[in-house]
């Protein structure tokens, strides 16, 4: 008998190891996929985090840049007048009308850098806002092309009317700096 109880206090001890090897491995199995989770869901507020980072920059961008068109298109119009040059007619924001009136009539007549030569040498209120704009206009496509992650905006800012009206307005200045 006494043997009896002996062999079932050790069935009850070996049962007792064997469920308690069986949760100690259940609970490593559930630690395991806990911390697998863990690291997915940092990952994902990681990337959520500069996500949120790159809206807020492209944000604040986007309300700098509003001012910045704004001074911009107070250059212009001055320019514009001396020239004798309209803006289109479209349902674009007033600076690229503006921008793409200049750049329009250019193609049509290349006699209008020779016009803005002129303005630039004997008109020094337009000397001014031809420089302001190209220093503006550079400062803005420098600060595109530091805060655009994929180059995709800075490139078209720089491919579209502001790249090109740099070029035209840089071009009439330098022949007006260089005719002397």
């Amino acid at each position: 008998m006494e043997d009896m109880i002996i062999l079932i206090v050790l069935m009850v001890c070996a049962l007792g190891s064997i469920a308690g090897l069986l949760l100690t491995i259940s609970t490593n199995r559930n630690v395991r996929e806990m911390a697998k989770t863990l690291t997915f869901q940092y990952n994902l507020i990681v990337k959520m985090q500069n996500l949120l980072k790159n809206k807020m920059s492209v944000n604040d961008t986007t309300d700098k840049a509003e001012i910045i068109y704004q001074d911009l298109l107070q250059d212009l119009i001055p320019i514009m007048a001396a020239i004798d040059i309209m803006p289109r007619t479209t349902s674009e924001h007033p600076l690229w009308r503006a921008l793409g009136g200049i750049m329009d009539e250019y193609a049509k007549n290349p006699f209008v850098l020779e016009k803005l030569r002129r303005a630039i040498k004997l008109d020094t209120n337009i000397s001014h806002n031809v420089s302001h704009y190209l220093n503006r206009a550079n400062m803005f496509l420098q600060h595109m092309s530091s805060t655009d992650t994929d180059g995709i905006l800075s490139t078209t800012f720089t491919d579209g009317l502001l790249g090109q009206s740099l070029t035209f307005f840089a071009q009439a200045q330098a022949l007006a700096s260089t005719d002397k």
